[in-house]
């Protein structure tokens, strides 16, 4: 297996001080911005996926965070029925909220 140069060059700590200078010349230069081109638009992409915010994706129309008070007893049958259906707690309620609508609606 071949060595990169890196690897067989001689540590900065071990250098003297003509070693050390011919080694680091090319950080003296001024800022190159003028070697600098345009992004590919693969480039782009990626930098648009990296600056994105982070959080959960958006359902419908966005959430809005409340609070609720709920009996502990109702609570803990939410969270119990939530890990057997292998679901999150706020995703089960908003199924019963929707579900409760939908008849409200029907009703009418």
């Amino acid at each position: 297996m071949k060595m990169t140069q890196s690897k067989r060059r001689k540590p900065y700590t071990e250098m003297n001080a003509k070693e050390l200078a011919k080694a680091t010349a090319k950080y003296d230069r001024e800022f190159v911005i003028d070697r600098s081109v345009e992004p590919t638009a693969e480039q782009k992409a990626q930098w648009q996926r990296a600056k994105r915010k982070r959080g959960r994706p958006k359902v419908g129309k966005g959430v809005q965070v409340i609070s609720v008070s709920i009996e502990k007893g109702l609570l803990k049958r939410t969270d119990r029925l939530a890990k057997k259906l292998h679901t999150q707690r706020t995703r089960l309620i908003s199924r019963g909220l929707e579900a409760i609508l939908n008849e409200e609606v029907a009703v009418k």
